[in-house]
């Protein structure tokens, strides 16, 4: 218990002591003006005689039970913050101050306000996070000053009325009542604010919002209707010249609303709602900079709308169509994580935010996310979004201990910021999922290391765990090590006035007082374990985590939960930017993989969006290697009209190196992902998609190539992310073995043709093949690349090859495209051996084709008599 006395300073008339752990205080307050005493642990004030000169009060993050009644009494006091208390009640003559103009009262156990009323200058009046079931019903008379009301996380259910007439006094301009209990009954009462900007009524209990009264609030500039039963917003929303910001995510609307029609529109927020189609108008808003149509299941859009949304949109985001068929959904077996993430800008309309979001990490078997804030600057967060996730891969290379190849990670990124990292800064928190491929019979073990004020917090059976620490000069240790370095230490708390953290990425002119050294923490994953959640330092300042993890608990999809969590941080106050990243987890009791694969090593992995092999051979005679054709969703079809050299001069590849099995059923027709394929709970069949860098939402860039589109007359292709001058094809081989552990007999050696993608072996790999008894298709060991592919080894075999010019294989993974002859280099022909020439070519190439229908004949014969008639498919 602390005391602090300074009643002998009877001249006082400034104190500052926070953070000090007092429970007590006494002074003289006859000519106090200023009490600065927040974040402490105060029960009790005693102030003799009373402050009559007191204009300023933070009594801020303390215990305080009650008020003493000289505040309400004192004549000077404009601003009095008592918010993060335990109040149960205020001063009944508190309103009665005639010079206050700010009172912070959130975050107490309020159950109503007082109703002695005068006119009073008040402008200011937060009251969220009580237990107020309804406001003074005088609150908006009297207050003709008000300008900002926030009760939001409270339980109202009315709101009271501004005028007693149809003429209104109202100078209310900002009105923040989300997370409550509101009805349509409350919605005829915001006409009574002619002036009112800005109005966040997000999940509450709004089912329509009537055209009449939405017509007449014509100043609004930004509204919030998030998490409600609305099936429609009104047309009348074009009365409202200045609307900038529309949110309305998390509801039941079917109809396009006329945002469009809003020449100063700039975000539009309709993600997570049953819109089926979308009306544009001939020109877009000139100054629409964000559009989310995000978790809109039933939504499709035409090539046309998606160039013109794309190219007039800085941000645009809409989910990718589904790509052939789920082998995930059809088995039933649930993914291990998935994700769902949101960022939104600040005030200035500046986004100092960023996230990373990798479900397939590694070869599918762990997973990456991070979340990185700049508070002001753009640079930092783009940095470490670009080049963390390749940091990692590199260091988990080196070293296999957590604390190491994290702490190396922060290390190294440190030294890549290069100038920018000179007198810029950011947090930064980056997890790590993985799966011990040693321990086949341990579980997902999660890593999270961070720097500054990102945080991790893990939902583990309802309860909230911290997996981070802010390391600031409020720590003991960290101060004593500052202090060690003769760092200044400014009135604010800050080191050398610049930062409060001292350890954060950048600042590195504040070396050594400032490191980059990040705090980290591992866990077990277990199945009480529901989701985790990383958010910048805006969403924890305005969300605790108790909050957070009771907030989106019952919220399905993960989406909509980061959706939920950033619209509650800015109606609670957050102006800056934020980011919010849920991971959802399905951690089953039975963690020990009984795919029957490497004795026990688990395959590559449980990513929502497991990437798989989407080829078919187009035009195959019947004797042929059979694969479904693209109208089963299992695959995905490839024009041969598209030459090699419209592709580009280099083809990445994510296969793994070991030859993969191919299922042949009685009729002699493979299969790709198999739904009765068997798979444990830890390791579910993967999801065919495209491939992905974003798996949650695809942000479209300024061209289409991202998409597989050149052009409008192309169609995209499934399976293949072209991105400049390069083509990467995506693979996964994955529990390759037979019912019986027997391989697959070798396949028949085929020629490159043009009717598509064909799998193909040389003789030396078929011989090398047969002998082998078991082999996987695990990438343990081997290096990932920066852009996703694996390195192979060095005695590998790959079966994919492009038609037509098969060009050879590149040890880093992936395949060289074929070398364009010199012309000086080039064997002339003279015309009188040309025909001699081409008839030695054709008699040559009869021979090989004779040759090849002997050894298909032969191998057919050898598959009737060897194989079994089931097993499961790698691809």
């Amino acid at each position: 218990m602390t005391t602090l006395d300074v009643t002998p300073l009877s001249n006082l008339e400034v104190l500052h002591c926070e953070r000090n752990h007092l429970t007590s205080l006494k002074m003289n307050g006859y000519y106090l003006k200023a009490l600065y005493v927040s974040c402490n642990a105060l029960t009790h004030l005693d102030v003799y005689p009373d402050p009559c000169n007191l204009s300023f009060m933070d009594v801020s993050r303390n215990c305080l039970d009650c008020l003493p009644d000289w505040v309400s009494e004192s004549k000077s006091l404009e601003v009095l913050d008592v918010s993060h208390n335990h109040l149960t009640e205020l001063p009944a003559q508190l309103f009665c101050a005639r010079r206050l103009r700010k009172l912070l009262v959130g975050y107490n156990r309020l159950n109503r306000l007082p109703e002695c009323f005068e006119r009073t200058q008040l402008e200011v009046l937060d009251v969220q996070h009580n237990h107020l079931l309804e406001l003074p019903a005088n609150l908006l008379l009297k207050s003709d000053s008000l300008r900002c009301l926030n009760a939001s996380a409270n339980n109202l259910e009315v709101l009271p009325a501004a005028s007693l007439s149809e003429e209104s006094q109202s100078s209310l301009q900002e009105l923040y009542v989300t997370n409550n209990n509101l009805t349509d009954k409350c919605v005829p009462l915001l006409t009574g604010h002619p002036h009112l900007k800005i109005l966040h009524m997000a999940f509450n209990h709004l089912q329509t919002f009537p055209a009449s009264k939405m017509a007449k609030l014509e100043e609004l500039e930004e509204i919030d209707i998030s998490g409600n039963k609305l099936k429609a917003i009104p047309t009348t929303i074009m009365n409202c010249k200045r609307m900038h910001t529309v949110i309305a995510h998390s509801n039941c609307l079917e109809v396009f609303p006329e945002v469009m029609q809003l020449a100063e529109i700039k975000c539009v927020d309709l993600s997570c709602n049953e819109l089926t189609e979308i009306t544009l108008p001939e020109n877009l808003p000139p100054k629409l900079q964000e559009l989310d149509l995000t978790g809109n299941a039933r939504l499709l859009l035409d090539h046309k709308t998606l160039e013109l949304l794309n190219s007039n949109i800085r941000c645009f985001k809409v989910d990718q169509p589904s790509c052939g068929f789920s082998a995930n959904e059809a088995s039933g077996a649930p993914a291990v994580w998935s994700h769902g993430y949101t960022e939104a800008s600040g005030m200035k309309n500046k986004l100092c935010v960023a996230s990373l979001l990798v479900n397939n990490f590694c070869d599918n078997r762990e997973a990456v996310y991070g979340v990185f804030d700049g508070e002001r600057n753009v640079e930092v967060p783009s940095l470490l979004q670009c080049t963390m996730c390749d940091i990692l891969a590199d260091e988990l290379q080196k070293t296999k201990s957590e604390e190491e190849y994290m702490g190396n990670t922060f290390l190294v990124m440190q030294r890549k910021l290069g100038t920018a990292g000179q007198k810029l800064g950011g947090s930064a928190v980056l997890c790590h999922i993985k799966h011990d491929p040693l321990d086949p019979g341990g579980c997902f073990t999660l890593t999270s290391a961070n720097v500054g004020k990102c945080h991790t917090v893990l939902c583990r059976d309802g309860k909230p765990l911290n997996l981070s620490k802010a390391y600031t000069v409020g720590c003991d240790e960290e101060l004593k090590r500052v202090k060690q370095h003769k760092a200044i230490i400014t009135e604010d708390g800050k080191v050398n006035g610049v930062t409060d953290c001292t350890r954060i990425l950048g600042y590195t002119f504040l070396h050594p007082s400032v490191t980059p050294r990040p705090h980290v923490q591992s866990v077990a994953l277990t199945p009480q374990d529901e989701f985790f959640i990383l958010g910048s330092k805006g969403l924890w300042d305005s969300i605790s985590e108790e909050e957070a993890i009771e907030t989106i608990r019952n919220v399905p999809d993960a989406l909509a939960a980061s959706k939920k969590l950033c619209s509650l941080a800015q109606s609670y106050g957050c102006s800056g930017s934020l980011c919010a990243v849920v991971v959802q987890l399905n951690v089953t009791e039975d963690c020990v993989c009984c795919c029957e694969l490497n004795g026990g090593i688990p395959p590559p992995s449980p990513g929502i969006f497991t990437p798989s092999v989407n080829v078919v051979i187009k035009d195959r005679a019947p004797e042929s290697l059979g694969m479904p054709s693209s109208s089963s969703g299992l695959a995905s079809e490839i024009s041969s009209e598209i030459s090699t050299s419209e592709m580009s001069s280099e083809v990445g590849s994510t296969a793994s190196d070991e030859p993969p099995a191919v299922s042949l059923h009685e009729n002699g027709v493979g299969t790709v992902g198999c739904p009765s394929e068997q798979r444990c709970t830890l390791h579910p069949v993967c999801l065919s998609s495209s491939f992905q860098r974003q798996l949650s939402s695809a942000t479209f860039s300024s061209a289409f190539s991202d998409n597989g589109l050149d052009s409008e007359d192309e169609e995209p292709i499934e399976g293949v992310f072209s991105n400049g001058s390069r083509v990467e094809v995506e693979v996964d081989i994955h529990c390759s073995q037979s019912k019986n552990g027997r391989i697959p007999a070798p396949l028949p050696v085929q020629e490159p043709s043009d009717e598509g993608i064909v799998v193909s072996a040389n003789e030396d790999d078929l011989a090398t093949l047969s002998k082998r008894q078991d082999f996987s298709s695990n990438t343990l060991g081997r290096q990932r690349r920066a852009n996703g592919s694996v390195a192979p080894s060095e005695k590998s075999h790959n079966l994919i090859e492009i038609a037509g010019d098969a060009p050879l294989r590149k040890t880093g993974g992936y395949f060289a495209a074929p070398a364009q002859p010199d012309p000086d280099d080039q064997f002339i022909i003279p015309p009188e051996l040309e025909e001699e020439v081409k008839e030695i070519m054709k008699q040559h190439q009869e021979q090989q084709q004779q040759q090849q229908q002997l050894q298909l004949q032969e191998h057919r014969q050898y598959q009737m008599d060897q194989l079994p008639d089931y097993y499961d498919t790698p691809l």
